[in-house]
């Protein structure tokens, strides 16, 4: 064993007073570290009481610090200071707070990093230099430890006094972010954790500054230079204190955060698809065809708006531009007339659309115009007997044939028999199939997850013509009188976990529904995992608590925004995949696409909740998004 003086600094850290320390883990726990804090420093007292011998008093701590060695690392000591500073940084009133919170923060950190560099040295520190040392950090003057501690406390819970209340850190934060849309997704965690991590790092800086304050005078006082039991106790109370109204706050502000996590869009230049998103395609796509093409009976006796639904393409007359093009094999809906003449570029080889773009003879154009790599075709309507105009028509085309339209209708849940739940989700496409799946984690002892066992429930390994595979048990196939996506967020009550998703048709509409599970909190044991149930919202367009349409407004591609897409749905409505825009588009494109992107904050915990929803900006698709509810931890803050 190393010369125990020479650890004496490693027992300021807050874990070295703990006597009984079991695996703690940030969050919760710091609470608890505190507790065990203040006992592990009274039986440390004992010995300062009954040994005249600094060595035995080192000893005993260099034991101690053995005890906390394996688990000291896994609490976390990283601020989220610098994500928030960077997010809030051009807020008048949370800028300046931050900044003093960081502040007194490196500054204990600081006086932490001088005592690691005692109790690393090879050598025994010289006893006036611990003596100094430790009469600096019980000095009682305005750049003190306790001043700090103090300040600290202003800075985290505000002044109450009225007329002059001043909010403290954790409501103005709680402020910022309701106001800001996109802060959840940039700060890689729900808002509740968000305030949960500035907390933990400011409680443990609190139970670092009270340590080392006993330990100061502890060793002060085995060196002979004083009783300081009054002091010390005094401490304790003021800690003690501190720490209960410090909890019962943050209990406060936790039941007014919200424990939603959603993603970001990607930099434009990122996107990539199957990774950052996936798509519907040709889900009622924009289609040129002559509407002698349209009848059995080879007429132009209609017009375009004639066909407007439940239509199907009855020929394809030679040299027409049918012959040039996809043919459409299912069924055409919603034709019109734009012009008489047009030039049709064609859409790159293996591309999922039929056009570029199309340009009437009137100057209208569909699409974006742009160099056209496969050169324009001129597509012109023609008289029949000069009296019937046979006239070119632009239809939406719905033709599953060469279309990825499927939704997997399959559960995907975690692994109950090895105590695991649902940490996160994504969208993912396997063999044209569209599926939700989750990631799962073994659930440990006070919500806490096994970070070593996460990983992603692979997609169900099936295709289109596989055997016993069903349309509508299976999998769901959108057509345009069933395409319609339920927007919602489903919240387990307290005390159980999700463990599962899937969808289901309700009223022809594909409704998301989740798995819960009752846990037991303080083991970490999923309790009767047999007994887990299916929840969902029941609620259809014909409900008393009616289901309203999230609608898109002449949407155009949504890779195309120069802007990050925003929420812009609420949960009890639905969405309807459609044809882009044809003015921008030419109605090539089917949205909203779905993100693709994983769905898991920073920090893996429990989820209290799952939903979908839809993000977007004006005039564009935007995208179907997965969101969790990250479990809440607030009923289990206890003041002491």
């Amino acid at each position: 064993m190393r010369n125990p003086s020479s650890n004496i600094l490693v027992t300021f850290c807050v874990a070295l007073a703990l006597s009984n320390i079991t695996n703690v883990v940030s969050g919760i726990a710091v609470f608890n570290l505190g507790k065990e804090v203040v006992s592990g420093i009274n039986k440390t007292w004992g010995l300062v009481e009954d040994f005249s011998k600094p060595d035995l008093i080192l000893q005993n701590m260099y034991h101690i610090s053995r005890k906390i060695e394996d688990t000291e690392h896994q609490i976390l000591l990283e601020s989220s200071l610098a994500k928030l500073l960077k997010q809030f940084g051009n807020s008048s009133k949370l800028e300046p707070t931050l900044q003093e919170l960081a502040e007194h923060l490196h500054w204990i950190s600081g006086q932490e990093r001088i005592m690691r560099s005692f109790a690393d040295s090879e050598q025994q520190p010289e006893r006036h230099e611990l003596e100094s040392f430790a009469d600096s950090i019980v000095a009682q003057d305005a750049n003190s430890v306790q001043e700090r501690l103090s300040r600290m406390e202003l800075l985290v819970l505000g002044s109450q006094d009225l007329p002059l209340r001043k909010l403290g850190s954790l409501e103005l934060m709680l402020q910022a972010m309701r106001t800001s849309e996109a802060t959840i997704c940039n700060l890689e965690l729900s808002v509740q954790q968000v305030l949960y991590e500035l907390f933990n790092a400011i409680a443990i800086a609190n139970l670092r500054g009270y340590s080392m304050m006993q330990y100061s005078w502890m060793l002060l006082k085995a060196y002979g230079k004083g009783n300081f039991i009054t002091e010390a106790r005094l401490m304790r109370q003021r800690f003690e204190d501190r720490t209960s109204q410090a909890q019962q706050f943050l209990q406060q502000i936790m039941m007014q955060a919200s424990g939603e996590y959603w993603r970001c869009d990607p930099e434009r230049k990122q996107h990539k698809e199957g990774e950052t998103f996936v798509q519907i395609t040709r889900l009622l796509q924009g289609y040129v065809e002559n509407e002698v093409n349209l009848n059995r009976n080879d007429t132009c006796r209609k017009d375009c708006a004639y066909y407007s639904s439940d239509v199907k393409q009855a020929q394809c007359k030679k040299g027409m531009y049918c012959t040039k093009q996809l043919v459409c094999s299912g069924k055409i809906y919603d034709c019109e007339f734009i012009d008489s003449h047009m030039w049709i570029c064609p859409a790159t080889y293996n591309s999922n659309r039929r056009y570029e773009y199309i340009e009437y003879e009137n100057g209208m154009v569909f699409g974006q115009k742009k160099t056209c790599s496969r050169g324009t075709t001129k597509v012109e309507s023609w008289w029949r007997w000069l009296i019937w105009h046979c006239s070119n028509c632009f239809c939406l085309c719905d033709d599953a044939k060469h279309s990825d339209r499927y939704i997997n209708m399959r559960e995907s849940v975690s692994d109950l028999k090895n105590n695991k739940v649902v940490t996160g989700m994504r969208f993912v496409k396997k063999n044209r199939i569209i599926h939700l799946i989750v990631q799962q984690g073994r659930l440990l002892p006070r919500g806490q997850i096994d970070n070593g066992t996460l990983e992603w429930v692979e997609p169900h390994n099936y295709n289109l013509l596989s055997t016993n595979v069903r349309v509508g048990r299976d999998y769901h196939t959108l057509n345009r009188n069933n395409r319609s996506l339920d927007l919602d967020d489903l919240y387990v009550p307290q005390g159980y976990v999700v463990t599962g998703v899937r969808f289901r048709l309700l009223d022809n509409h594909l409704n998301l529904e989740i798995r819960m599970t009752e846990m037991n909190f303080a083991t970490g044991q999923l309790v009767d995992p047999d007994k887990s149930t299916w929840i969902g919202n029941d609620n259809t367009e014909r409900s008393v608590d009616t289901r309203t349409e999230c609608e898109l407004d002449r949407p155009h591609v949504p890779l195309l925004s120069l802007v990050k897409s925003l929420p812009d749905s609420a949960s009890n409505q639905f969405i309807q995949f459609r044809a882009s825009d044809r003015n921008m588009d030419a109605a090539q494109t089917t949205v909203p696409f779905f993100d693709a992107q994983p769905v898991v904050p920073v920090r893996p915990v429990p989820l209290s909740g799952a939903g979908l929803f839809h993000k977007g900006r004006p005039g564009f698709g935007g995208f179907v998004a997965p969101k969790v509810m990250t479990y809440d931890f607030g009923p289990h803050i206890l003041a002491p």
